[in-house]
């Protein structure tokens, strides 16, 4: 399968693959926007719902838009808010409630009490608010052991939002006066838990009413935790070939590589800079300008840095990577760090992970480039 090698978005090139990390309430923690410059990071996805909690959209208006709001000068995502049915509201149902019409929040997304009515209408209108380069539909994600009756409904609720997120796209960029030149992208996602008829039902009402790029939705991993070859790949199959795919929450570096091989172009995930924070390193076992990315075996390792063995450890955490952490600190200065608690410690382990990340995307960017077939 052919991968797309680049994509016009606002009269700007986005240059595929890409993978963006989650700033998911207009920062990645510890990171100001130079060190994520300097990780060699080109793009961020930020949460919809999380900011229109806090700080609100009247603040980012004021600014003109989340990156400003962030001094931010590369790509940015907006996720719909989707997610949040999940993570909030269907795990704990005094979290909200969930109808045809949208969503009723009662709490504020760090938990105060405070009512929100999200609907596709209104998440549409935020993310304009925000004034990212791709706007993503309001999708309802199913837990990834929903039964066959909520599939159903999930794929159904998806479609009627998809229709609604597209009459109100259309409706902003009259009223913003926006051309097709300088307007966002608008990406629909394809539900349909582990059924391949539901997916493909879905996939196929979204291209009838018709967008910019389309993602793969719910869960990329199976109940045993191991990448989902089979329906990630045949979600793909079901995409314009022409178009952007986006595997939506698709980001430990082997899910990336396989996405790529099955056709994606564009990657996000919070493990790299949540991993970080929790003391786990990501390392190249081996060198990665030597490596055969799409076909070697055991490319990556993890490395803990709270173990014993580390504390006196003069070596960098890579020998193969070129970050700021890397050129500047060993292993043994970074596992004190962790020790005292001192928030330098999850600095110096994102920027690492994130630039560990960056140098993966090179190296599939290389495979496109080498014409080599995925």
């Amino acid at each position: 399968m052919d991968n797309l090698k680049e994509f016009t978005i606002k009269n700007k090139k986005m240059i595929f693959p890409v993978y963006f990390p989650d700033a998911t309430r207009g920062v990645i923690r510890s990171l100001d926007s130079q060190d994520i410059r300097q990780a060699k990071i080109e793009g961020v996805i930020v949460n919809t719902y999380h900011l229109l909690s806090q700080p609100g959209t009247t603040v980012i208006k004021e600014f003109g838009g989340i990156k400003n709001y962030m001094d931010w000068d590369g790509w940015a995502i907006s996720d719909s808010g989707g997610f949040q049915l999940l993570s909030l509201v269907y795990k704990n149902k005094g979290f909200g409630k969930i109808s045809k019409d949208g969503i009723i929040f009662y709490r504020g997304s760090r938990g105060q009490k405070k009512k929100h009515y999200f609907t596709p209408e209104k998440s549409i209108q935020t993310q304009f608010t925000l004034n990212t380069d791709i706007i993503i539909c309001l999708d309802d994600c199913p837990a990834v052991n929903a039964k066959e009756k909520e599939i159903d409904i999930s794929v159904e609720r998806t479609i009627l939002w998809a229709k609604r997120c597209k009459e109100e796209f259309q409706k902003q960029i009259e009223i913003r006066k926006l051309s097709e030149v300088n307007r966002p992208l608008l990406l629909a996602v394809i539900q349909g838990g582990n059924d391949k008829q539901k997916r493909k039902y879905c996939a196929q009402k979204l291209i009838e009413i018709g967008f910019d790029a389309y993602g793969f939705g719910g869960w990329p991993m199976d109940e045993a935790g191991n990448f989902n070859h089979e329906i990630v790949g045949y979600t793909a199959s079901l995409m314009p070939p022409e178009l952007p795919k986006f595997a939506l929450g698709v980001g430990n570096p082997k899910a990336i590589i396989e996405g790529f091989k099955s056709g994606y172009n564009i990657f996000d995930c919070v493990l790299p800079t949540r991993d970080a924070r929790h003391r786990r390193l990501y390392c190249f076992a081996k060198d990665p300008d030597k490596i055969d990315i799409l076909n070697d075996k055991n490319i990556f390792e993890y490395l803990y840095i709270n173990r014993e063995k580390y504390v006196r450890d003069q070596s960098p955490i890579s020998n193969y990577c070129d970050c700021h952490a890397c050129r500047n600190y060993s292993r043994g200065y970074l596992s004190h760090l962790f020790e005292i608690e001192e928030s330098l410690a999850w600095r110096l382990a994102t920027i690492h992970n994130l630039r560990t990340y960056s140098k993966l995307i090179e190296l599939l960017r290389n495979t496109l480039s080498r014409g080599q077939q995925t």
